[in-house]
């Protein structure tokens, strides 16, 4: 579903991403780990359209997508989460839903005037779309409220929950377990398997060992912007390229 070749990310004199290829399955959940400064993120942000590749390709389901911008390279039906989430605080869980779906009538002036039977549809089929999805990730008894008010945890769900708003077909996910209490994170665990069952794929970026040993499979190890090696969980867990990228010469 998702090709890397050769692809190449400078800051300056510094190669961030360095000549990194890489197939991510379809329905598969692949798991990218590495020491801190392996490149991960910046891989993801390059992926996703952040910031262009200075070299290389990146398909998406055979279709060329290196070079577009985040939200061109979103219609093409890759979604994708951040660190640190980025809700819209001040708007409640159920408005920043809302705010997802592509290609909304009312957002066309003319519209108010000339179509306004189906910008009720087109709302109201959002809306209800909006609230399985919430109750789905478990958010429904705070649908209502600011998203300010939100763990750390449920930010991460509700960034699940806005971009399963349009069915993507591949999600990135960056440090999903990050500062996710184990309540929440066995929730957000159980969520993406769900997920995985119906089709969807998933390139998953964290630290958190255990979770990418339950749900991974392949994982693809990063280090120094280069890819180092890849298998199964298992095969990853011993193996020396592994070891010494976290804990050997390897700064």
């Amino acid at each position: 579903m998702l090709e890397l070749e050769n692809v190449v990310r400078t800051f300056g004199a510094l190669r961030a991403v360095d000549g990194v290829s890489l197939r991510v399955g379809k329905a598969s959940i692949t798991g990218l780990i590495g020491p801190n400064g392996a490149g991960k993120t910046t891989l993801f942000n390059t992926i996703a359209g952040t910031h262009g590749p200075d070299a290389g390709v990146i398909r998406l389901n055979d279709a060329r997508i290196d070079g577009l911008r985040p939200d061109q390279v979103f219609h093409r039906g890759l979604g994708r989460t951040f660190q640190i989430p980025r809700p819209l605080g001040t708007l409640t869980v159920i408005e920043n839903m809302l705010l997802v779906p592509i290609d909304q009538s009312g957002e066309k002036f003319w519209n108010t005037w000339l179509r306004r039977g189906h910008i009720r549809r087109q709302d109201a089929a959002n809306l209800e779309k909006a609230r399985e999805v919430i109750d789905f990730v478990g958010l429904s008894h705070l649908a209502d409220q600011p998203a300010r008010v939100l763990s750390g945890g449920q930010q991460k769900l509700l960034e699940l929950a806005r971009i399963l708003m349009v069915d993507p077909s591949i999600i990135l996910l960056d440090e999903p377990a990050a500062g996710v209490n184990p309540v929440l994170l066995e929730s957000l665990v159980e969520r993406i398997q769900a997920l995985h069952q119906r089709g969807v794929t998933f390139l998953l970026i964290e630290h958190n060992m255990d979770m990418v040993m339950q749900l991974c499979n392949p994982v693809i190890v990063m280090a120094q912007g280069r890819v180092v090696m890849e298998g199964t969980p298992e095969a990853v867990r011993t193996d020396a390229r592994v070891i010494d990228a976290y804990l050997g010469d390897q700064p």
